[in-house]
Parts: C-alpha cells; sequence; structure tokens
C-alpha cells in the first residue's frame, strides 16, 4: 500500500469516528461554494511557470481537498472576473465553475453540470501572472449535490447517483430539486450549493438541511 492509499484510509476512519453511527436525514451539514477553479499541472505550470507547486491555505470539507493562496482571473467575450481561488490538487483536467450571474458578466453560457462532466461546455480564457491559457471547453455551473459515504448513502436510503429533494428551514427557507447523490468510500457528509443557492435561501455555513426525497 502506498503513502496516499494509507493517508485515504486514516482520514476515512477519523471521519467515522467523528459521527454518530446513526445519520440523521434531517441534520445534514451545508457546504457553501463560490467560483472556483480546479487546474491541472500543465496549465498550472503555464500560468504560473514550470514546476510550479500550489500553496495550501485551508483544508476543505472534504478529504485531501484544499484551497489555495493562488487565485486567476477569467475572462469571457463579454467581461472579466478577477481574484478567482484556484482549489488543490491538480486535476487532470482544467474545471472552472462558476455563478450562474456570472454568464452575464463574461458572456457565456455555461450548463449546468456535475464535476469533472465537461463535453459541450464551453471555454475561458484563464490568466496566471506567468501567463494564460485559453481553454477550448471546462466551464460549468455545478449540480447541486451532497457528498457522502456508501455507509452514509446505506444509512439515509440513498444511492449514488440518485437524484433527490431537500428541504431548507427558516423565513426564506423552501425546496431544492435535482440534488444528486455522490457517494463513495472517503468523502464527508455535507451538502454542496452554490452562493447563489445559499442565498437565495438564507443558508450559511452553520446551516443544515433535511433530505425529503
Amino acid at each position: 500500500m502506498g503513502k496516499y492509499d494509507a493517508l485515504v484510509e486514516l482520514l476515512v476512519a477519523a471521519i467515522k469516528e467523528g459521527r454518530d453511527v446513526k445519520r440523521d436525514a434531517n441534520s445534514i451539514p451545508v457546504g457553501i461554494s463560490n467560483r472556483h477553479v480546479h487546474i491541472s499541472q500543465p496549465d498550472l505550470d503555464t500560468l504560473f511557470g514550470r514546476g510550479y507547486q500550489l500553496t495550501k491555505m485551508k483544508d476543505l470539507s472534504q478529504p485531501l481537498q484544499y484551497a489555495c493562496k493562488e487565485t486567476l482571473t477569467i475572462c469571457g467575450p463579454k467581461g472579466a472576473i478577477e481574484k478567482v481561488r484556484i482549489l488543490g490538487p491538480v486535476r487532470r483536467e482544467t474545471q472552472v465553475e462558476i455563478l450562474q450571474a456570472d454568464c452575464f458578466k463574461l458572456g457565456i453560457a455555461a450548463p449546468v453540470k456535475m464535476s469533472g462532466d465537461l463535453r459541450g461546455t464551453p471555454g475561458i480564457t484563464l490568466i496566471g501572472p506567468q501567463g494564460s491559457i485559453l481553454l477550448m471547453q471546462g466551464v460549468i455551473i455545478a449540480q447541486r449535490h451532497i457528498h457522502m459515504t456508501t455507509e452514509d448513502a446505506a444509512c439515509l436510503g440513498v444511492a449514488d447517483g440518485d437524484q433527490i429533494a431537500i428541504q431548507v428551514s427558516g423565513h426564506r427557507g423552501g425546496t431544492y430539486t435535482n440534488v444528486a447523490v455522490r457517494a463513495n468510500s472517503t468523502s464527508a457528509l455535507e451538502c454542496h450549493l452554490d452562493t447563489e443557492e445559499a442565498n437565495a435561501m438564507n443558508l450559511t455555513a452553520t446551516s443544515t438541511i433535511t433530505i425529503v426525497k
């Protein structure tokens, strides 16, 4: 077993130990995502210099994921957005996740898709301190989803790939449908919404949601 596999197993064990065995469908934590970039090593080399390594700023809720010190400017046909955060580690293919309102500013029509599904997506220009890249594809609006382990999924009565509904309480609460379940052996239990979705229902980083299926 390699060092990476051993680290993943330790992280999974820590996640399981830190949670009650009984999963509560009425109290799933929320993670709120702003626009960001997942980047490949070749593109990172072009934008920041050959052999560049990302600088971790803080860990995110999902194991081995982290926010980086580095930011980029993203440019579309109609406008640009500065200081878009890179999330690490590097990926096989660069992906840019934006908000619905960003489409108007940038002048592109990004589809709602799951992370990693980049077929038929528009491109965009990325500008870094050492260069720029014109991506031919890779811009999406992330579909809302819930990360969980397969054990969580069994306890909650759902499965990887399911499309479910969630309920948000409060004065601005309501129901979101088309929430994808992403279940695997390593994920931490958390519902991921973007800032527009969270703001619409007055959600914060301490909020929780209920699965209603």
